[in-house]
């Protein structure tokens, strides 16, 4: 090369690339409007499934008295959902059943009381409890194995599974015991 191609390369002027922030703007304001009607779209769903699941009856509350009867078990964890029986991923949205939250579970001979702060809480009557078992895996949620307590109880004709997970897992088989010891006993005096 010839120094005055060089310096005819030297003097070209380049100048940096004029954000166009039209442009972005309108990217962004893009972006946020999908953002916001997506999360529309899944709150219109959640709502639908609730309305298709409102011919299930509310479940019922703690009885008077209860906090004085003789306590089997006790927990203290998270509630994850409750699903239609046997089907891990359809979540039961009516009543605030599949609001995830803090719980507080007792069993006793009357049945399990469901605490929840911040959501509703729940009382399944002993002759309503179907039994319980160990899980990895409920509407969604998935934990090692055995990571989850199952319980199965009937809601007016349907069967339902509710999932906790213990601060303590190693607690869930004394549960899964109890539970099928108390299911057992009840099926034993309504025959």
């Amino acid at each position: 090369m010839t120094t005055q191609t060089l310096y005819q390369l030297a003097a070209e002027q380049k100048s940096a690339e004029v954000t166009d922030w039209s442009a972005r703007i309108s990217w962004v304001i893009g972006l946020l409007v999908l953002v916001a009607f997506v999360y529309w779209l899944m709150r219109q769903g959640w709502k639908w499934r609730g309305n298709l699941q409102s011919d299930l009856p509310a479940p019922a509350t703690a009885p008077e008295g209860f906090a004085d009867c003789e306590k089997l078990l006790t927990l203290s964890g998270r509630y994850h959902a409750s699903t239609t029986a046997g089907q891990w991923l359809d979540r039961i949205v009516a009543h605030g059943l599949g609001t995830r939250s803090r719980v507080e579970l007792t069993l006793t001979a009357e049945g399990l009381d469901v605490v929840r702060p911040g959501a509703a809480d729940f009382f399944v009557p002993a002759a309503d409890l179907r039994g319980a078992r160990t899980e990895k895996a409920l509407a969604g949620k998935v934990l090692p194995e055995g990571g989850l307590l199952v319980i199965t109880w009937a809601l007016g004709d349907r069967l339902i599974d509710s999932g906790f997970r213990s601060d303590h897992s190693a607690e869930h088989p004394a549960w899964v015991d109890a539970v099928n010891h108390l299911t057992s006993t009840t099926e034993g005096i309504s025959r």
